[in-house]
């Protein structure tokens, strides 16, 4: 399967060719469809055969497959479909990807702190930090130079590397887990602040994020510290 995301975020309609279909689910030869992964939500839209209309509710990753998740079955392998995506719900993952990406990398270089877990919504997000001193103030001042770095309109970038060439970059990885053991890595690179193994959706300009609002900071147990954030257009 063709993971058409991966290459351009922007792309939300497409063609494609059903491969299995099986009840309310079905497997695409490609698909722009992103799977709920990484704390980023699956996306939504709909598959249609000529005019019959499928809503896809979900999507999610069943081993090298993507399995869409339809509000009713009739599709059938072999049907030829379009297919296109909620633009608006897309596009707000791709804003708080980026941010989460950029407020990650601010902390990173302040405090050395690795991530632990986010989650990715359409009204606000959270991102939680291996950190053990906590300071509200300070989490304001990074969030302030977040904001400066969106501001600059840096340039976000994408591309599938060797996985040896991918972990020679300094500081690829700041999850507080191992990076998927595959043979091609493919990185998000923002200019100048980060860059970092990821299989997300993301703008291709800072500029595109708006500005990040801290909305609360907590503690959430030893050495670990959550910030919910929303974003302002």
């Amino acid at each position: 399967m063709k993971e058409i995301y991966l290459d351009d975020s922007y792309l939300w309609s497409f063609s494609a060719k059903v491969l299995q279909a099986f009840e309310n689910k079905s497997i695409l030869d490609r698909t722009a469809f992103y799977p709920q992964s990484g704390g980023q939500p699956s996306d939504s839209g709909v598959l249609a055969r000529d005019s019959e209309i499928f809503q896809v509710v979900g999507a999610e990753r069943q081993g090298d497959e993507i399995v869409h998740i339809m509000d009713r079955p009739g599709l059938q392998a072999g049907d030829e479909i379009s297919g296109r995506i909620d633009g608006d719900r897309r596009y707000r993952f791709m804003r708080s990807h980026t941010a989460c990406h950029i407020l990650s990398a601010v902390i990173f270089q302040e405090t050395g702190a690795k991530i632990t877990g986010n989650q990715i919504e359409q009204s606000r997000s959270r991102v939680d930090f291996s950190l053990e001193s906590f300071d509200k103030a300070r989490m304001m001042e990074y969030v302030e130079k977040a904001n400066q770095i969106i501001s600059e309109r840096r340039p976000v970038s994408t591309r599938t590397l060797p996985r040896d060439e991918a972990l020679a970059i300094p500081d690829l990885h700041r999850l507080a887990i191992a990076v998927p053991d595959r043979d091609m890595i493919r990185v998000v690179k923002i200019e100048g602040i980060d860059s970092q193994a990821c299989g997300g959706t993301h703008v291709r300009n800072t500029a595109e994020v708006g500005r990040i609002k801290m909305i609360k900071a907590e503690n959430k147990g030893k050495a670990n510290r959550r910030v919910y954030f929303s974003l302002e257009d």
